[in-house]
């Protein structure tokens, strides 16, 4: 079984990379620093010696780069199982002062790095005996919050372009799903000085994708909706 996941050296990305490689499945990942992507792979080939991995630097927010390792991950895996949308990015804010331009390079990261790299996969997707599609949207797909800005806007976004995703590929066996967690450990939270069963962690996000994907045929999780046990920050 094949897997892209994007934005995979850190956080969710991260623990998706290493459960999907855990049950078996050959990966494709891309991030932004050629470092972080040369040690996840050693550390992947390390712990999982049996399992391909194929990396490509890729700044999610520019199409050209999203399209070119699409393609390159086709020539490098041959088909595709599953697609995992992880990439983003959260610039804090608010819409009315925010810097001119986070609304657009939040939804080029947040919505058209998925809108695209999905358009290319899908037709790479329908050989698969168990296709899936995973888009990482947010806590902030379904609720506004203070200082959310254009991340909230990119990630309703983000969860109606999965919805309509769904309802175009359910006649062909491909399965989509949202994930939105609330707040996680991971780069975004570093420094924060909270206790640490206050956040989620980062496994358990991928864990629960993982039970998702390993239902049977004939049932799909539409969303998971996945917050902290005391509650949204």
């Amino acid at each position: 079984m094949n897997t892209i996941i994007t934005g995979a050296t850190k956080g969710i990305g991260k623990a998706l990379a290493i459960k999907f490689a855990s049950e078996g499945h050959s990966l494709a990942v891309c991030a932004r620093n050629e470092q972080d992507l040369a040690s996840l792979k050693a550390e992947l080939a390390l712990s999982f010696p049996n399992i391909k991995v194929f990396t490509q630097v890729t700044d999610i927010s520019k199409k050209s780069e999203v399209e070119a390792f699409g393609h390159a991950t086709i020539k490098a895996m041959g088909h595709i199982d599953v697609l995992i949308n992880n990439g983003g990015v959260f610039l804090p804010g608010y819409t009315t002062d925010e810097v001119d331009g986070t609304l657009e390079k939040m939804i080029d990261t947040n919505l058209y790095s998925a809108y695209h790299l999905t358009r290319i996969m899908v037709p790479f997707m329908k050989s698969s005996t168990k296709p899936h599609i995973f888009n990482m949207c947010s806590i902030a797909s379904i609720t506004a919050y203070p200082n959310g800005g254009s991340y909230g806007i990119s990630k309703f976004a983000l969860l109606g372009y999965t919805k309509v995703l769904r309802q175009e590929l359910k006649e062909q066996n491909i399965k989509v799903t949202a994930i939105m967690p609330g707040a996680t450990w991971s780069d975004s939270w570093a420094g924060v000085e909270l206790p640490y069963d206050r956040l989620m962690e980062a496994k358990d996000i991928a864990d629960s994708v993982w039970a998702a994907y390993n239902l049977g045929k004939s049932a799909v999780v539409e969303e998971i909706v996945i917050r902290p046990q005391l509650g949204d920050l």
